[in-house]
């Protein structure tokens, strides 16, 4: 019974000497004094930001990728100790003592590390011998700008580690596939595959042609596989659905999961709000949430409201009018109706404050019970401060002439009648009869008289409208555009007729019962549409660089200077490397399309297995394009596989 203790246990393993020393020489430098300079340095000055807000909760949007690669610095920072108290003002500052300096950095340098076996490994799977991978290893190793990203606290390093990752697992998975196909390693490497892809896509939006990379070569094998008469019909299908379900469906879920979890990390509200809409922002702790808080929900005839503009841009801003009037004439000559202004204002006022009335009637104070207001209702929308009523007529704009001016209605006895119905279109609606909502609705408001749609043009009115930003009546025939739509912001139920009560109403917060919350998907598509839509500083300055000159190095870039001893760091990629690599691309391609015009007379200098390799190893180091057409052209009914 106890027989099998008369045999020693014996466990045979085989180490690849080579992967050992290319690992600990990358860890060495990668990790040597890696928390030297104790210093911001170049982009760490934003990312440390981040790392911030996700110490104290806060909120914030970054408009150059997903939030994953974020929160993979933050977690080091996390572990560390970090309690966010840095003021991440200027490159250069001296980190204080409370900065954990060493792990904030260390996730960037174990990935960029991890580089260099992970080059020999791609080049073993794709059938090069152990000294062509372990040259590829090397210059990995020894390359300037590589060392120099991943011992800074940044996320090219990331970046690249999950792109090599998504393609070593694809890899590996393409090889098993011809000796165990759904076999647990067979599994493992095809989930992994989807799983770095999304984690590539998840930290920078660049990663996503390492992704489309991917789903071209899985999409060329799915249809050899599709031609491939020896497996069953049920086979094939087995095959194509967990293709789908590990190339498409885990990605997708797992960058939901990622928005997921950041979402709930950043609960607070903080500096980017703004740009967000009325919804997120009341869904954050803080700011606008502790304002709208117990808001009534329903619109009703008799409602005080604030309208913001959902487009946001230039600025965020909230429909306003002060007692100033338009000028009699402007610069240009033109007249204009001298009425009082009405213009978008980027900061919350008590001039921002609307009455929602009923023109059949005159009370401005919500009845018992409520009269919610519905989509196509008519309503009038009176200046809460000056009683006058929102009017646009055919009268040209003060920056738009193609446009409506829209004023508050002021009789000035010169035959102009006033023009102040208008139609509520809830653009977000489910049904027809649907009731106008505090924060969810997304309204247009539709002139009567003109079908003129109220509308933020974005240009700032001179010294003269206080540098306010134009509001219009826009032309329904020229389309649809975000600047028309608004929604209530702030909102309570008047209670004082009187003006001098009302005024004193205007001033004093509102606290009713009823509240809102946001769903998650909805809070996503947002946040993703923001994330896109953001716009990005093009602008040159004299430190600005063409692609030409990165690909000569005749420019690098400054990102570090010691105070005092005049110590810096540069980012220049190494010249012997980045030339010769330049070189090889060039004779590379120079072959390729030699063989290829050869191929096409029937000449066939390759063999089948020598043309496939070429095919893999141009599809792997060049565009997605080039891979499609080689393929096309190249084979001749070829079963091509790794």
């Amino acid at each position: 019974m106890l027989g099998f203790l008369e045999r020693p246990v014996v466990v045979t393993a085989d180490i690849n000497l080579n992967v050992v020393a290319l690992t600990a020489v990358g860890l060495l430098s990668r990790l040597w004094r890696l928390a030297y300079p104790r210093a911001v340095v170049f982009d760490e000055v934003y990312y440390g930001q981040y790392i911030s807000f996700y110490m104290k909760r806060i909120f914030f949007l970054d408009g150059s990728g997903p939030p994953f690669g974020h929160m993979l610095l933050a977690l080091g920072g996390y572990l560390g100790g970090f309690d966010g108290n840095f003021l991440w003002n200027r490159i250069g500052a001296e980190y204080s003592s409370n900065v954990p300096v060493w792990s904030l950095r260390l996730l960037p340098a174990l990935t960029g590390a991890l580089l260099v076996p992970m080059a020999y490994q791609i080049l073993l799977e794709l059938g090069f011998s152990h000294c062509a991978a372990t040259g590829a290893a090397l210059l990995i190793l020894i390359e300037n700008a590589l060392i120099t990203q991943a011992r800074l606290m940044l996320l090219e390093s990331v970046l690249i580690f999950f792109n090599l990752l998504a393609v070593l697992s694809y890899l590996k998975f393409a090889n098993s596939q011809k000796q165990r196909p759904f076999s647990l390693r067979w599994w493992f490497w095809l989930t992994l595959t989807g799983m770095a892809c999304s984690c590539a896509v998840g930290v920078k939006y660049v990663g996503v042609f390492t992704y489309l990379l991917v789903l071209a070569v899985a999409g060329v094998h799915a249809w050899h596989l599709i031609g491939d008469r020896t497996l069953s019909h049920v086979r094939v299908l087995c095959h194509l659905l967990a293709r789908v379900a590990a190339l498409l469906v885990v990605p997708a879920l797992m960058y939901l999961l990622f928005f997921y979890v950041h979402l709930t990390l950043v609960y607070r509200s903080g500096p980017h709000d703004q740009i967000m809409s009325s919804a997120f922002q009341a869904s954050l702790e803080g700011g606008l949430a502790r304002i709208t808080q117990g808001q009534p929900l329903e619109v009703a005839y008799g409602s005080q409201v604030t309208l913001k503009n959902v487009f946001g841009k230039p600025v965020p801003c909230w429909l306003h009018s002060h007692q100033s009037t338009y000028p009699m004439i402007y610069e240009n000559g033109r007249g204009s109706s001298h009425q009082q202004q009405v213009t978008c204002y980027p900061f919350k006022d008590v001039n921002n404050w609307w009455i929602v009335k009923d023109p059949g009637r005159h009370p401005l104070v919500v009845s018992s019970p409520p009269r919610p207001v519905r989509h196509g209702d008519v309503v009038q929308l009176v200046h809460g401060m000056t009683t006058r009523f929102l009017n646009t007529h055919d009268v040209a704009a003060p920056l738009s002439p193609h446009s409506q001016e829209v004023s508050c209605y002021v009789d000035y006895n010169i035959s102009m009648p006033s023009q102040n119905l208008w139609r509520l279109d809830i653009v977000n609606r489910e049904s027809d009869t649907e009731v106008w909502k505090t924060i969810l609705s997304e309204v247009r408001l539709v002139h009567v008289n003109t079908s003129a749609v109220l509308k933020l043009s974005g240009a700032h009115l001179p010294d003269w409208g206080f540098r306010q930003l134009e509001v219009v009546g826009e032309k329904l025939s020229r389309g649809y555009h975000e600047s028309m739509v608004w929604n209530v912001e702030e909102h309570r139920y008047g209670k004082s007729q009187e003006q001098k009560e009302r005024e004193l109403e205007l001033h004093s917060p509102a606290q009713m019962d009823v509240s809102r919350n946001l769903s998650f998907m909805a809070r996503f598509l947002e946040l993703q549409w923001r994330m896109l839509m953001v716009k990005s500083d093009d602008s040159e300055h004299k430190y600005s660089s063409s692609p030409l000159d990165w690909v000569t190095l005749d420019t690098s870039i400054a990102y570090w200077l010691h105070p005092r001893t005049s110590a810096q760091i540069h980012l220049l990629g190494n010249v012997v490397i980045w030339a010769s690599a330049g070189l090889a691309t060039a004779v590379y391609a120079l072959l390729f399309f030699w063989y290829l015009l050869r191929r096409r007379r029937c000449i066939w200098d390759l063999s089948e297995g020598q043309c496939v390799s070429l095919l893999v190893t141009v599809g792997l180091t060049s565009n997605l394009g080039l891979k499609a057409i080689s393929l096309f052209l190249c084979g001749r009914g070829l079963n091509v596989s790794f």
